[in-house]
């Protein structure tokens, strides 16, 4: 369900050249809270899932990203290049945390959006935001392509 309503969002973003302004946890509570007439304080229960969301989102994607890694660098190293792995490695995995946490800042609320804003100074988080979108986008639409084109194929060739 959040990967269906990530492709629509991203999908409204970039027809309407926008930059959402609540995160998908604090949206959610509040219709959920709206349409059941719940009184929940929908500040605190979504400043810890948001912290909870984000911190799993972060894990999962630098575990995702070691993996993928281990496995190149097994394929490629050799007792010279070691040194050189090691310091490529350190570069890319200092780059994609960063680019997480731009990436990621939009699911914070509002007041911890700022600090993160303070902390990287003067970056043009829409443009990254859009261009994230972008590339969210092509590669949802190229996977379920790929996908659906793979089973009709597997199809095709009938049981194993």
């Amino acid at each position: 369900a959040y990967c269906v309503s990530k492709i629509f969002l991203a999908t409204v973003n970039i027809i309407f050249d926008r930059v959402g302004k609540k995160d998908p946890v604090t949206r959610g509570l509040e219709i959920a809270g709206a349409f059941f007439q719940l009184d929940i304080d929908v500040q605190v229960i979504t400043q810890w899932s948001s912290f909870v969301l984000v911190g799993v989102i972060i894990v999962t994607s630098i575990r995702g990203l070691l993996i993928q890694l281990t496995k190149f660098f097994q394929r490629i190293s050799s007792s010279d290049s070691s040194n050189s792995i090691v310091l490529f490695l350190a570069q890319i995995m200092g780059m994609y945390f960063v680019s997480s946490v731009v990436l990621i800042r939009m699911n914070l609320p509002l007041k911890y959006r700022i600090i993160v804003t303070d902390v990287l100074g003067d970056i043009q988080f829409n443009f990254y935001h859009r261009w994230f979108d972008v590339i969210f986008l092509i590669s949802a639409i190229s996977s379920i392509v790929l996908i659906w084109l793979a089973n009709q194929v597997s199809d095709k060739r009938g049981p194993s």
